[in-house]
């Protein structure tokens, strides 16, 4: 069987020489972009456009030669995203719009429209079927992003507090799933609070968007209201003080195969290709209203037709990385208790788990974690 072909660049450039985002064009169009029938066709970009506060997630620039080459090749592209299942800035269309604006995505700055996928309240969604899927049957999918004839997903390379690092598979299957189809895919653990730990601060109750969290005024300290709870895990990435943990080991691989699943219901049966960008590589997902330092060096940029091979390209490439000092990795790795997972992500957050997600995703078929790596 034939290896997966993963499409590689740098972020080096010469002095009066191409700019990063002509090197990303030039790379893409090796990748085999234009090969895609793009011509009078939707094309959806499926990307991330930052919480407010976060400063991680890709710059516009990005977005706009992605957008720029695809009009050239005829099709009619538009940015796209689903509305959070937590209280954020991006729970409904309006506050998702203003907080892209914010971030510097506006038509101008992108070259193209930005359509919140599953509509003004998160409910604009279509059941998509998956085949062979274990875990989902059908999968809860934004109406504009199945409306769209082409699917070309990009996304920002990152650590993350429950699957390990975020990168094509959550960009697409967490990313384009409505507000029900992101809550179906976290419904899975219930969390554990640590009365010793847990200080009374509040702030994991802020980001619960399902009643999850009950503060005990007597004893002010945070229980957890086992019927409400989803096990989307914002609690874990908001306490400071790792009072909450989760007593259902196979929450993150349930949730990592769920994602797969979700995937391969987004991609199925259309033309679609990938690209991933593995810098400013924050510890966090950037749903959160905060970056902390990058914990691993800017890489460079990949792409494929394969989402799985270029999320097994990026991560390796990630783990032979040299951790950045004075990061979240580096912190943990000189504690004197520190146990070495042999794996920067697990490392970074030991409560992560992230090779299910990829052998989930490669027994259903969504991709091959065989790959030739060709550098641009």
């Amino acid at each position: 069987m034939e290896k997966a072909k993963v499409y590689f660049t740098d972020f080096r450039t010469q002095a009066y020489g191409d700019g990063l985002t002509t090197k990303l064009q030039k790379m893409l169009k090796k990748a085999g972009i234009e090969q895609l029938d793009m011509d009078g066709k939707f094309v959806a970009i499926k990307m991330h456009f930052g919480e407010l506060g976060n400063l991680s997630f890709l710059r516009p620039n990005y977005a706009r030669a992605v957008a720029d080459l695809v009009k050239s090749l005829g099709g009619k592209p538009f940015l796209t995203d689903c509305n959070t299942m937590y209280p954020g800035s991006r729970k409904n269309a309006l506050e998702h719009m203003e907080c892209a604006w914010q971030n510097g995505f506006t038509p101008l700055t992108v070259g193209c429209p930005i359509i919140i996928a599953d509509g003004l309240k998160g409910t604009d969604d279509i059941d998509v079927p998956v085949e062979g899927g274990e875990y989902v049957k059908a999968a809860k999918i934004g109406r504009a992003v199945m409306d769209a004839d082409v699917f070309i997903s990009l996304t920002h390379f990152k650590g993350h507090e429950a699957t390990g690092f975020g990168g094509t598979i959550k960009n697409i299957g967490m990313g384009c799933g409505s507000r029900a189809g992101k809550t179906e895919q976290h419904s899975n653990g219930i969390p554990t609070i640590s009365s010793r730990r847990c200080v009374g601060c509040k702030r994991c109750q802020k980001e619960c968007a399902n009643g999850g969290l009950v503060f005990d005024a007597e004893t002010k300290k945070m229980t957890v209201d086992t019927e409400h709870c989803v096990g989307c895990s914002r609690c874990l990435g908001a306490c400071n003080f790792d009072a909450i943990t989760f007593r259902n080991s196979n929450a993150n691989a349930i949730l990592n195969c769920k994602m797969a699943e979700y995937t391969k219901a987004v991609i199925d049966g259309r033309p679609n290709f990938h690209i991933s960008l593995v810098i400013d590589v924050s510890p966090n997902c950037d749903c959160h209203g905060e970056n902390d330092v990058p914990i691993l060096p800017n890489i460079g940029m990949f792409a494929s037709f394969d989402p799985l091979a270029l999320d097994q390209a990026c991560v390796d490439a990630c783990l032979k990385a040299e951790p950045m000092p004075n990061s979240q990795l580096s912190d943990n790795m000189s504690r004197p208790d520190f146990v070495d997972h042999h794996d920067h992500f697990t490392n970074s957050t030991p409560e992560s788990e992230w090779q299910s997600c990829l052998e989930h995703a490669d027994k259903i078929g969504l991709g091959s974690r065989d790959y030739e790596l060709i550098v641009c």
